[in-house]
């Protein structure tokens, strides 16, 4: 057991032998190990430092291990063939490599030339489209023609009267005088021109007798009328001043009709003449109630019942600024509506006045008995209670604090000067004006000075007596600026006039300010004003407005225009037309007689009256949408032929409810010929551009070798007189279009933000439709006008250098808005877009439209601007 347990324990003796062996063996193993270490590591050490040392020897030729050359290579046998297949193989890899560069050069060349048949083919097929198109319009023109019920006019050979005019009998009384009876049309033709012959009043006896200062006034005006002829045989109208008169040396009514009837082209009756008595004071003498005037006209401010001649005689106005101007700085704002006064009224009526000035009785007292014979004692009694009721402030006068001016007998004489009279209208909502008593008296020269100065300062006039005839009644509507209120109705007029809201009193302050300046202001619109009425009456159309001339720069065209990219990009839209059409002008002067048949009224109460005919307007009527379907189809070119459509669809037509049109571009230049040009490139290819008309507002002319691009439409250079920002807006006879785009030298705007432009403005004519906003308003804290240029959400303005307009527009601007406003452009050489908007804005009411867009490389909003400018 002992023995056992040693054994297990490794003990010696018999037991100890396989202790030895255990560790013999663990001896070999780890000699066996380092053996192996120092083999695998050491060994390749030496081996490697002999390899890269062996070399250094200064014999090369005792190297083994070193490296040789090629020739030393290809010297061993078995190395030969080796060198001999990598020449050859490098040989053929250069010839193939050559091969390939040829054979890419050719592919590049091939490549080159497809693209280029795939242009020619794509441009093969846009003048195929376009011939068909050229095709499909001519086609579709002629079948218009042919379906035509009435034949296109020329324009009708001006027709004259004879010098001798037959006869044709009086009537019974010259009372009973109108123009059927009493007026020779065949010596008026509705396209004689409205020729009008004027007596030089030097030449007879009466005329020493007129107020120098009318008589001054009335031929500087005859001078530069365009109707006024000296050739008496063509003559429509004669017209002989007769009036206003000196009372010191004026002749006695016998002579003065003697005279009258003397006039080399009287011819017995006096048909077809007209007989101006011009008043410029309120006390104006009828002195040709006595006078026999034959079938002559007479236009002057006083009539009696039994001496006016509805239809035929012509009541005018006062000729206050006989030989000056109204200063239109003193004219107060419209704004704000409601003054201090609600209404005043200042006067004195010398004869038949009662003791109504002491105390009266009441209304209830009158009522109940007789009505009075005098509605002005009841106008004097109820004026003075609304004044003790102090529920308005108001201002009534009965007697004048110094002498009245003279009047009519039952008239309410004028008190005070001029100035005093027009400050207190100033002050006053309403202006009253009591007509006469005598009802037998339909106007006077008192009544037409009231009305003048009313109109003048903006209070509204308030006209008791519904008798009256106010001036140019058959042609104005006197009820959309003044009230008219029978007599009776006096107790009623303080709740009418409170009852009237600001807009329509703003509304009627705005009309009456337009007929004022219109037909009032000055000597020249009163003379204008009275041949438009009889004019007008025998339906003969006003002259044409004249074309401004233009002076055309020659230039040399030739250098093909390239595309724009960033032209040519347009984006998500694609609103170009497929069609082009040549060049072709808006027709002109479709209306001519109708605008004297049916709007006479519109332009009698419109901006800018009827003393222009103009070739065509933005009002004009428009058809509905299915008349050119049905029978009206003259020029229009609805979207699929009526059925609509997007895309090629819609860019086949324009579509709307007006025929056909094309647009001019205007561009203002000065000195800038690189920018220019590029701007001109721009415009290549652009659908429905009728011609370019450059405006060269630099004294200095372009350079002699400057090469104009070829755009496929005509570039005029038109030369202006004078470096001037109104140069922009002159009706160019060069432009054919009612579509003018206004744009500066430096614009960038891409063909479908164009065109989208011009769709927008042909729905929307009569109003500015552009890209750039601007932004006015009353800045209360500084109590001044605000402009603001930076962007936002609400804009009152369109700038003009990006712009769609109508050329009616282009007339007003030039030759009707006020010049001085034309002179503020030149004196500070800029604002002329914002004459330009606030002339289109206040004979509209309406603001501009501005197109959103990328133009001129700014982000705007697309939306329609806010607020009224005029």
């Amino acid at each position: 057991m002992t023995g056992y347990t040693m054994l297990r324990n490794g003990g010696v003796g018999n037991g100890g032998q396989p202790w030895v062996l255990r560790w013999s063996s663990r001896i070999r193993l780890t000699w066996l190990s380092f053996t192996l270490f120092i083999i695998l590591v050491f060994f390749p050490l030496i081996a490697h430092y002999y390899l890269t040392t062996i070399d250094d020897a200064d014999d090369a030729g005792k190297r083994i291990f070193g490296p040789r050359t090629g020739n030393e290579l290809c010297e061993v046998k078995h190395v030969q063939d080796l060198c001999r297949i990598r020449e050859s193989v490098s040989e053929e890899l250069l010839q193939l490599e050559a091969k390939r560069q040829e054979l890419n050069s050719e592919i590049a060349k091939l490549n080159l030339k497809i693209e280029a048949c795939k242009k020619s083919i794509e441009n093969a097929k846009q003048d195929l489209l376009q011939l068909k198109n050229v095709i499909s319009q001519t086609e579709h023109s002629y079948k218009e023609l042919m379906a035509q019920n009435q034949p296109k006019l020329s324009l009708p050979i001006r027709l004259l009267p004879d010098k001798d005019d037959a006869t044709f009998p009086l009537p019974k009384s010259n009372r009973n005088c109108r123009l059927h009876n009493c007026f020779d049309y065949s010596r008026c033709p509705l396209t004689s021109g409205f020729p009008v012959y004027v007596y030089n009043s030097d030449d007879y006896p009466f005329g020493s007798s007129l107020d120098p200062l009318i008589k001054q006034a009335f031929e500087a005006t005859v001078r530069t009328n365009v109707y006024v002829t000296e050739n008496a045989n063509i003559a429509c109208v004669y017209i002989v001043l007769a009036g206003e008169m000196q009372e010191p040396v004026m002749p006695k009514p016998t002579e003065l009709e003697q005279q009258l009837h003397s006039l080399p082209y009287w011819r017995t009756d006096g048909h077809n003449h007209l007989i101006i008595n011009l008043s410029r004071k309120s006390e104006t003498q009828n002195f040709l109630y006595n006078i026999s005037t034959g079938r002559a006209m007479v236009a002057q401010s006083t009539f009696y019942d039994a001496q006016y001649r509805p239809g035929f005689d012509i009541v005018v106005s006062p000729l206050v600024h006989a030989m000056s101007e109204p200063n239109f700085l003193e004219i107060p704002p419209q704004v704000p509506v409601k003054r201090k006064y609600l209404f005043s009224f200042q006067g004195e009526k010398i004869e038949s006045l009662r003791s109504s000035l002491q105390e009266v009785r009441s209304f209830e007292e009158e009522i109940e008995g007789n009505a009075p014979a005098d509605y002005d004692d009841r106008i004097i009694t109820t004026l003075k209670a609304v004044q003790d009721s102090k529920l308005d402030f108001v201002l009534v006068e009965f007697t004048c604090k110094n002498q009245p001016k003279a009047s009519l007998p039952t008239e309410w004489a004028l008190c005070g000067e001029r100035d005093d009279r027009l400050e207190l209208l100033k002050l006053s909502t309403f202006a009253l004006i009591i007509t006469p008593g005598d009802t037998r008296l339909v106007i006077s020269a008192g009544c037409t000075m009231r009305l003048f100065e009313a109109l003048e300062v903006g209070a509204i006039p308030v006209v008791l007596g519904e008798q009256v005839q106010l001036p140019y009644n058959d042609v104005i509507r006197w009820n959309e600026a003044a009230l008219i209120i029978p007599k009776p109705r006096i107790t009623e007029v303080h709740f009418l006039l409170r009852s009237i809201s600001d807009n329509d009193l703003l509304a009627m302050r705005r009309q009456g300010r337009f007929l004022w300046e219109t037909y009032f202001s000055t000597s020249d619109n009163v003379f204008s004003t009275v041949l438009a009425v009889i004019r007008t009456r025998i339906q003969i159309p006003a002259a044409p407005i004249r074309e401004e001339p233009s002076v055309e720069i020659p230039h040399r065209s030739g250098k093909a225009a390239g595309t724009d990219p960033n032209m040519a990009d347009n984006g998500d839209l694609d609103l170009g037309p497929v069609e082009t059409e040549p060049p072709y002008a808006s027709p002109k002067y479709l209306r001519n007689f109708t605008l004297t048949a049916m709007d006479i009224y519109r332009n009698w109460n419109s901006a800018p009256g009827p003393f222009h005919l103009f070739p065509y307007t933005p009002f004009d009527p428009v058809l509905p949408s299915e008349a050119k379907f049905l029978g009206s189809g003259t020029g229009f070119r609805p979207i699929g032929g009526g059925a609509g459509g997007s895309g090629k669809e819609f860019q086949a037509a324009l579509g709307g409810n007006v025929p056909r049109e094309q647009f001019t571009v205007v561009m203002l230049t000065y000195e800038r010929e690189e920018v220019l040009m590029n701007s001109l490139e721009r415009l290549n290819g652009l659908p429905y551009l009728n011609k370019v008309v450059v405006v060269w507002n630099s004294p200095k002319l372009p350079s002699e070798d400057l090469l104009w691009p070829d755009i496929g439409v005509p570039i005029m250079v038109v030369r202006t007189e004078k470096n001037s920002l109104n140069n922009r807006f002159l009706p160019w006879d060069e432009i054919e279009t009612e579509a003018i785009l206004s744009i500066d030298d430096d614009a960038h705007l891409r063909h479908d933000e164009i065109m989208f432009g011009f769709r927008v403005w042909r729905e929307a004519r009569d109003r500015i439709v552009g890209f750039p906003g601007r932004y006015h308003a009353w800045d209360i804290p500084h109590q001044s006008w605000l402009y603001n240029s930076n962007y936002s959400c609400e804009l009152s303005m369109v700038l003009t250098g990006a712009a769609f307009f109508h050329k009616y527009y282009a007339y007003l601007y030039s030759y009707v808005m006020p010049q001085a406003i034309r002179d503020m452009v030149d004196e500070y050489i800029n604002c002329e877009d914002i004459a330009m908007n606030f002339l289109v804005s206040h004979l509209t009411r309406k603001p501009p439209i501005k197109e959103g867009g990328k133009a001129l490389g700014k982000p705007w909003e697309s939306h329609e601007d806010h607020g009224n400018l005029g």
